[in-house]
């Protein structure tokens, strides 16, 4: 059973001999071999760099929109109190015009008051304004303090929703 190892013949020396190591290729380049692909990149590019300012510059426009919901939430405890309620209207109504002021020239919307301003407001949002916040804006405005008194917990949350609404969804044309 045991064979003496045997040597390997001359002929088997000379072939192992003669092999050379395998010969990889070149590695396959990432860079496009046509010019119609590098156009397409830079296209891409392009386009991506184009869509990222307008972003930006959207983003950037509607920073008062950002400033007044921020206000606006710091209202909404006050005006669901009673004792507050009065105060927090009135500076709903404030928030409203500076919120205005800020996306249209001063020209437009400084002089608009009663029943103008209440269609400039219902001219620049798809739902209009409610009907609470048109009686709050026309009516109460112009009234003495004893009538803001006595304003419904339900009426002042639709008006807050009302204001709301119309801050985050009015158009500004470009």
């Amino acid at each position: 059973m045991d064979e003496p190892a045997r040597l390997p013949d001359p002929l088997t020396e000379t072939a192992l001999r003669a092999l050379k190591d395998i010969a990889m290729p070149q590695p396959v380049s990432w860079i496009p071999q046509t010019w119609g692909w590098m156009a397409l990149a830079v296209i891409l590019a392009s386009l991506i760099l184009a869509l990222s300012v307008r972003r930006l510059k959207q983003y950037r426009a509607n920073r008062y929109r950002r400033e007044a919901l921020v206000e606006l939430q710091a209202l909404e405890r006050e005006i669901l109190d009673p004792a507050t309620r009065r105060q927090a209207i009135q500076t709903l109504a404030v928030l409203l015009k500076r919120t205005a002021l800020a996306a249209w020239p001063r020209a437009d919307v400084a002089s608009l008051s009663g029943a103008a301003w209440i269609q400039f407001l219902r001219s620049q949002e798809d739902d209009g304004v409610s009907e609470e916040l048109a009686t709050m804006l026309d009516d109460f405005e112009y009234h003495g303090d004893g009538s803001r008194r006595t304003i419904p917990s339900n009426m002042a949350g639709d008006v807050f929703a009302s204001v709301r609404q119309w801050i985050e969804r009015h158009h500004v044309s470009a």
